[in-house]
Formats: C-alpha cells, structure tokens, sequence
C-alpha cells in the first residue's frame, strides 16, 4: 500500500449557477393562505448583520489571568455596574481546567532542594 496519496479532480467541473435573492423577489411569490403570523419571509439582504453587543459605549473589555486555571480569560464587563456581560473561557470550563491543573501539580514528582553550595 502506498503511504502517499493525492486528490485530483475527476472529469469536467460541472458549471453553477449563481442565484441571486432579493426583496423583491419575495414581495413578488406566490399567495398562500397561511395567516400572516405564520407566514416566513425572505430576509433584507441590504440589512446589516452585527454580533457585537450594540451598547458597546458602557462596556469594558478586559483580559484577567487566572492561576488556577493557569489560563487567559477574556471579559466584557458592564462599566457602571462592573457585572461580567461575557467570558470566554466560562466558569465551568474554568473551574474544570483548575482541577485538572491541580492534579498534574499533584502528581509531578517533588525534587528535593539543592541547597549544597560546595558543588
């Protein structure tokens, strides 16, 4: 058996084709006779798509290391009620890194001291 190997295209790429949606193609399909709560729509593809928190003008963003852990963790916290709003890793990721932080300290062998200065 062979250890090296490779991937190549097999015959012709087959041509896509690229559809396009807009809201008005939406506005323009076909009636149905579900109610209007019920009813799903294509969504504004001109709508502006943001994950950041939107009042970011009272927030801090702070990076903490924690011992236990022997870990980074990342924070966004509320300035005027210092609350954490996010963290990343999370406390029960935290808390499981800590333990398992202890045990490798636990079990790495102690090495006594070499407190012979004549050597």
């Amino acid at each position: 058996m062979s250890t090296d190997f490779s991937i190549r295209p097999v015959g012709i790429p087959a041509p896509v084709q690229i559809i396009t949606t807009s809201n008005a193609a939406a506005n323009e399909a076909v009636q149905t006779d579900l109610p209007v709560s019920q009813t799903v729509a294509a969504s504004d593809a001109s709508a502006i798509v943001r994950n950041d928190l939107h009042s970011s003008d009272n927030v801090s963003r702070q990076v903490v290391f924690d011992q236990a852990a022997a870990s980074f963790v990342f924070q966004v916290v509320n300035d005027r009620t210092d609350a954490v709003v996010n963290q990343f890793p999370d406390e029960a990721m935290l808390r499981r890194r800590a333990y398992f932080h202890a045990l490798d300290l636990k079990s790495e062998p102690t090495r006594p001291l070499n407190t012979d200065l004549s050597a």
